[in-house]
Parts: structure tokens; C-alpha cells; sequence
């Protein structure tokens, strides 16, 4: 049954959305991709259909990618969805085979993620701020985000149904609306506490919604604001060091992996679908433990 580009391409989003749950970025993402490659292989070769195109078409036009400067992450991301949408069109006999089944995946190099020392963590969450308009949120969003290693995206979109203080959990809709559940630590509770008390209340407006963190207009917190307050915290505490949202991320499982935890307890707690990206963590520690050797061994 052949269909051509557009309507293949349509049926291949439409099935992301609905039987796979993914996120609208990542389907617009991979849409781009794939119009990128239709449009290319269109002009380039007269193909109407996907079901022309053969191993040899996908290496020329992912070699015209790289001449034209695509970086290797975003070419990884253009195989990828390659690979993913021939795989359907071949599973839904739109097409008799799969010509990506072959394409190799670009090897990345892989940075190793910068984190704070417990130190540093406590000059930031113990930081005055006494100054800021609203203290009690600032200082529970940065307990929170060392507490439970949340994304700033998780954070923002934090409500308050499924948040128990008592309990000392929150549930947290992640990457492709995954749900997870997330311990928070004794003194994040106690500075959430705090701010629900005494601070959000003023906060409300006739148009508030059940998230936890809001903005002096009483509307959700930006992920860009919320950016935004811990750069202006560490600067004020005097951080030379460029403090940003995952940088507590990458902190909060550092430190556990540091103190003894399992690795996918640490995959769990941060929602991580592959183990490998997780793993990236052994290798920071790694490094730490080297570094360590070297400055205090008497042969380091």
C-alpha cells in the first residue's frame, strides 16, 4: 500500500501521539526531521514516496547534513527519527522493507555533567534571602530541586494534588508524561511548608491554578523565571561558578551515588528511560575519586 510522503509522515506522528504518548516537542521535533528529508529527497531524487528510498538515498543526504554543518546531536536526533519511521512504515506494510535498518548511529562525545560539592550545595541553599520579595518560594524551589533531583520543567509544573508533605513525596509527570513518584527530604518539606503557609496565599489571584510555585501575578512559574531566581541567588551569594537549574540535578545524583546508592534507585528517582544516561554518573564520580588520589597520595 503506498502512500506518499506527506500523508506517510502524517500517520507516522499521529501514531506517536496516540499509541506511544509522546510529547508535542519530540513530535515536532521528528516531524522536522522527516519533512527535512522528504523535501531533500523530493527535489534531489523525484521521490514522491518513501517507499522508493533505499540505504544508499538515506547516507547521501545524512553526508549533505553533515557538509552543511550539522552538529553530531542533531544528526543523532535525524537518524533516529530515520530509523523510527521506517521501522513503522514497514511494521504497517506501508512499506515492503526497511531501508534504515542498517543506518549506523553517530557516536557522540559524551561530556561528563557539572556538578556542585556538598560544600557548594549548602553555601546555595543556605544563601540569605531576606532581600528577595519572596523569600519562603525561592528558597523551597532550590530545596526542592536538591531534594528530589527534579528537572526545571518538572518543578514549574509542580501541583499541589500531588505533593504529600507528610508523607514526604511528590508525584512528578516527566519526559513523554511519565509519572513517577519522588521522595523530598525533611527540610525541603519543612521550607514547602513554609511557603504554602505564609507566602503563596498572598500570591492567589482569581486565576490561579493548583500549581505549587507562582509568580507575583499569581500565575505559574516560568521555567525562565525560575532560571532566572537561581542565577540571581548564586550571584548574590557570590557563586563564580555558572549555577543553573540541572546543575542541582546532576548534584542530587552525584551526591547519592557518592554516599552509596544504587544506580537505578538514582535512574528511578530521576526518570531516566535508559540506564546508560544514568551511568554517566559513575563516571563523574570516577573522575572525582582521581582527582582526589592525585592531590593528597604522596605518588599521585
Amino acid at each position: 500500500m503506498e502512500v506518499d510522503f506527506a500523508e506517510a509522515i502524517d500517520r507516522f506522528i499521529l501514531y506517536l501521539a496516540t499509541e506511544r504518548g509522546l510529547s508535542e516537542n519530540y513530535q515536532l521535533s521528528t516531524r522536522r526531521s522527516l519533512e527535512k528529508f522528504s523535501d531533500w529527497a523530493t527535489k534531489r531524487k523525484g521521490f514522491v514516496s518513501p517507499s522508493n528510498v533505499e540505504l544508499a538515498v538515506l547516507t547521501e543526504f545524512l553526508a549533505s547534513e553533515k557538509e552543511r554543518g550539522l552538529a553530531p546531536g542533531s544528526m543523532k536526533v535525524v537518524v533516529v527519527a530515520l530509523k523510527i519511521f521506517f521501522r513503522f512504515l514497514k511494521m504497517r506494510l506501508m512499506n515492503d522493507r526497511d531501508p534504515a535498518e542498517l543506518l549506523p548511529l553517530p557516536r557522540l562525545t559524551r561530556f561528563l555533567p557539572k556538578t556542585l560539592n556538598q560544600v557548594e550545595v549548602c553555601q546555595l541553599l543556605e544563601a540569605n534571602m531576606l532581600g528577595r520579595p519572596f523569600p519562603y518560594r525561592d528558597r523551597a524551589m532550590l530545596e526542592l530541586f536538591y531534594a528530589s533531583g527534579l528537572r526545571i520543567s518538572e518543578l514549574a509544573g509542580a501541583r499541589l494534588e500531588n505533593l504529600n508533605l507528610q508523607e514526604r513525596i511528590i508525584r512528578v509527570i516527566g519526559k513523554g508524561s511519565k509519572t513517577r513518584l519522588v521522595p523530598v527530604g525533611r527540610i525541603a518539606c519543612e521550607s514547602i511548608d513554609r511557603y504554602l503557609t505564609q507566602e503563596r496565599g498572598h500570591l492567589v489571584g482569581k486565576k490561579t491554578g493548583n500549581e505549587v510555585f507562582l509568580s507575583r501575578q499569581g500565575k505559574k512559574l516560568t521555567t525562565q523565571r525560575i532560571w532566572q531566581i537561581l542565577k540571581e541567588i548564586a550571584a548574590a551569594t557570590g557563586f563564580e561558578t555558572n549555577v543553573y537549574p540541572h546543575l542541582l540535578r546532576h548534584s542530587f545524583a552525584t551526591h547519592l551515588l557518592a554516599n552509596g546508592a544504587d544506580l537505578r534507585i538514582i535512574q528511578e528517582l530521576l526518570g531516566h528511560a535508559d540506564i546508560s544516561t544514568t551511568q554517566l554518573y559513575t563516571h563523574v564520580e570516577q573522575s572525582r575519586l582521581k582527582s582526589i588520589h592525585k592531590q593528597f597520595h604522596p605518588r599521585g
